[in-house]
């Protein structure tokens, strides 16, 4: 009886540390998007954040004429806890407190450009960590097995961390990837724009210059009978 006592322990502890495992790696605090603001405009967007947390913002101009946007971060309370003016990319990381924090990216300083704007939010300690220490109540009687539950759930938090690391060191390179790439074009079009201008050129002066040689070598006398 004390054995299937012991054993059922176990397997309370086993299922909760399960179930803790797949909510962890279930839900992403990490999120990312792209946009295209015209010329002339401003977007805002707008991000509900606990107390006590961290919220990170990272942006990218990947298109349009200079790479470069006003971005403005407010508080709830309506207080400027960041500005960037006219930047093709920057970083941002504040301490949250309760409430929805604005962030805007504003094109209104071009008349003609659209541009086209990523940006990647990441949010840190939104959970209250409840849900995560409910499994050490049924740790009681795993001693006797030698099971360090605490420790595997350390090492797959930090497994989660560093792969959501590695999943936001992708996207940003995936954005920088974009964007040279979107330059890459604009050039390739510029120089060939700019060489057939120049072999018009060089057709049209070859014409004048040849016309103006044949013109020094007519003999324009005329024969008097």
């Amino acid at each position: 009886m004390w054995w299937s006592m012991e054993v059922l322990t176990v397997c309370v502890a086993f299922s909760s540390l399960f179930v803790s495992v797949i909510n962890a790696f279930s839900q992403s605090l990490d999120s990312d998007f792209t946009f295209t603001l015209p010329a002339g405009r401003k977007e805002c967007f707008f991000q509900s954040m606990k107390k006590d947390a961290s919220l990170e913002i990272e942006y990218q101009v990947l298109d349009g004429a200079g790479l470069d946007v006003d971005f403005f971060l407010h508080s709830p309370n309506g207080h400027v806890l960041a500005f960037d003016h006219r930047k093709s990319d920057g970083v941002h990381t504040v301490e949250t407190e309760e409430g929805d924090y604005m962030f805007c990216f504003d094109n209104t300083f071009s008349a003609v450009s659209e541009k086209i704007i990523f940006f990647e939010l990441i949010l840190d300690n939104m959970d209250d960590g409840e849900e995560s220490e409910d499994w050490k109540a049924y740790v009681q009687g795993a001693d006797l097995l030698d099971m360090k539950l605490e420790d595997i759930m350390d090492t797959i938090n930090s497994v989660k961390a560093r792969l959501g690391k590695s999943l936001q060191i992708q996207t940003v390179l995936r954005a920088f990837e974009a964007r040279d790439r979107n330059l890459q074009e604009s050039n390739y079009e510029r120089v060939n724009m700019w060489s057939c201008t120049n072999l018009v050129v060089m057709v049209i002066v070859s014409g004048v210059q040849v016309y103006l040689l044949r013109s020094l070598f007519d003999d324009k006398r005329k024969a008097r009978t």
